[in-house]
């Protein structure tokens, strides 16, 4: 059974960075695609970014673009995403997922881990 945790939320201000970090276990990822996606209050789960697991080709959503970069770690079965200039609009709750899918849609995702808060307020 798969499993991913969350972890590096916090409180940061403006203009700030955060790297938040999904541990995956249960399986081997090889032909996965991780992805990274976010909900504020009383919105839409959005995607972020995602990453194939085999080869390493990233995709970002327009909203970050030039100020997240999400990378793995084989050795670890580790996504990181590293957040900079950060904005108020990034708060939210941060989930990593894994999909088989070449789409990047929240439907495509599962196994959703529990989310890591990221707030970003002065």
């Amino acid at each position: 059974q798969v499993q991913l945790v969350e972890s590096g939320g916090g409180l940061v201000q403006p203009g700030g960075s955060l790297n938040v970090s999904c541990a995956a276990s249960g399986r081997t990822f090889s032909g996965y695609t991780m992805g990274w996606f976010r909900q504020a209050p009383g919105k839409e789960r959005d995607f972020v970014a995602a990453i194939r697991w085999s080869g390493g080709s990233t995709y970002y959503a327009d909203s970050v673009k030039g100020r997240f970069t999400i990378s793995r770690d084989n050795a670890k079965n580790t996504v990181y995403l590293q957040m900079n200039s950060l904005k108020p609009e990034d708060t939210a709750v941060y989930y990593c997922a894994i999909s088989r899918s070449s789409r990047l849609r929240v439907g495509d995702f599962g196994s959703w881990g529990q989310g890591t808060q990221v707030t970003v307020s002065s």
